[in-house]
């Protein structure tokens, strides 16, 4: 005689069925099975509309990963908002020529986008805003300093050097932030270049923050022979605007200090 085993019983089928749904890719339903099942049983959803609900809520899941992945991959890194930033202080700064590159439309178009100014009126933070609202709209974002990517290509190997100069002409926006605050080996012009002109051929937008006029780069750039076409290329397509006046991180160290020198208000005497 065959003996007949008794099918062993799932002590927790709640939780093998999360898991189940997590391994197939449904987060979004895993991470919200209890609650989901609640409400569709209460509400006495028809089997579509729990399909729908479903769809929709990994539609969104994945979107939000999406954006948290392209979020960390940019390195935008925080920054304050622009809602905060003072245009009454710089003594010059177009204001109609940035607010409408909040539209990205420069990035649309594949065209550039060049700040010019000292430090500390506001450079870097229009230049993150920009790259921020660019990876919430979908697109491709890297956000880097002008020294830290020269850092990066300049390696020996020509292979991981084709690598990494693929890796920065793929995304439909490249920030470079402080451009030309730094002296550069007579080798960076030419890296830029070797890095520049396939976005430009692409037309793929740059973003370039710099504290320098075009016609100081060779300060930065000494003896470099393809500096004007580098900047050329930079130029060409480009919306190019200065912002001229003092700084405004200065001025909040002196308000701070100010505020440290003076002598604590008395307390009212009863």
């Amino acid at each position: 005689m065959h003996s007949h085993k008794s099918p062993t019983l799932n002590p927790n089928p709640k939780t093998d069925l999360a898991t189940a749904l997590e391994r197939i890719g449904l987060r979004a339903t895993s991470q919200s099975l209890d609650d989901l099942v609640t409400r569709a049983t209460k509400g006495q959803w028809s089997p579509r509309a729990l399909v729908e609900h479903i769809c929709q809520a990994e539609a969104r899941d994945k979107a939000d990963r999406s954006l948290q992945r392209r979020l960390k991959r940019s390195r935008i890194g925080r920054f304050k908002p622009v809602a905060d930033f003072d245009w009454a202080w710089p003594k010059k700064i177009d204001r109609p020529l940035i607010e409408r590159a909040f539209t990205l439309d420069f990035v649309r178009q594949g065209r550039n986008l060049i700040l010019i100014g000292p430090n500390g009126l506001g450079k870097t933070l229009f230049a993150k805003a920009l790259a921020d609202a660019s990876v919430n709209a979908g697109f491709s974002v890297l956000f880097r300093s002008a020294s830290e990517l020269l850092d990066d290509l300049a390696v020996d190997s020509p292979l991981l050097r084709r690598r990494k100069l693929a890796k920065y002409a793929r995304p439909q926006l490249l920030c470079l932030d402080e451009l030309g605050y730094l002296s550069y080996d007579e080798h960076a012009a030419d890296l830029l270049y070797t890095l520049l002109n396939p976005r430009y051929e692409a037309s793929r937008s740059t973003l370039i923050a710099t504290n320098l006029a075009f016609k100081d780069w060779p300060s930065a750039f000494p003896n470099a022979a393809c500096l004007r076409t580098l900047i050329d290329r930079i130029t060409h397509h480009a919306d190019v605007t200065l912002i001229e006046g003092e700084s405004y991180r200065a001025k909040e160290s002196e308000m701070e200090a100010a505020a440290r020198r003076a002598p604590a208000p008395r307390a009212a005497k009863s």
